[in-house]
């Protein structure tokens, strides 16, 4: 059975990228917000913007921070990262820098979002895993995800649980 996952990631920049993740089908999640629906939500402010959140991550195992080149700084990732986590659900990265864009571009590799995160004293990037597809072609990027990403997510769901 697949797991319901909730998807972190950093939507001006790679809301294409993620989209390949998102349809790979080996997990379930939301149904993707459109850039209009997303626009209408962050004009309505921050308590909004957290209403969204919060109700999206509702009812999941799981959240796939899907890690671009910006994705680390951005205020709504953190917020999803740290309630993740305050809500007991898993955690884990995978990074798509090398997935192309619609304009088939690949991006840089950016910092890891957990880095700057704490529990406790400890780094919460020595808990949680980040995974970085072996590959450099798109194609064979998204074929790794793919053949991986239910093992990760269950690897996840256990590390969360030692947690708990």
């Amino acid at each position: 059975m697949a797991r319901r996952v909730f998807h972190s990631f950093h939507f001006d920049k790679d809301f294409w990228r993620t989209q390949q993740v998102r349809n790979i089908g080996a997990i379930t999640g939301d149904t993707p917000v459109s850039s209009n629906q997303w626009e209408e939500i962050k004009r309505s402010g921050s308590s909004a913007i957290k209403e969204w959140i919060n109700k999206h991550l509702a009812n999941k195992s799981c959240t796939i921070v899907l890690i671009g080149r910006y994705t680390a700084g951005r205020q709504w990732v953190k917020y999803e990262i740290k309630r993740t986590w305050a809500l007991g659900k898993a955690l884990l990265g995978i990074r798509i820098h090398k997935l192309r864009d619609n304009n088939g571009d690949q991006s840089g590799r950016g910092k890891n979002p957990f880095e700057d995160l704490y529990l406790g004293e400890r780094k919460l990037s020595s808990i949680i895993p980040v995974y970085d597809p072996p590959y450099q072609t798109s194609k064979r990027v998204y074929q790794y995800i793919s053949e991986n990403i239910s093992d990760w997510v269950e690897e996840a769901i256990d590390i969360r649980n030692e947690y708990s």
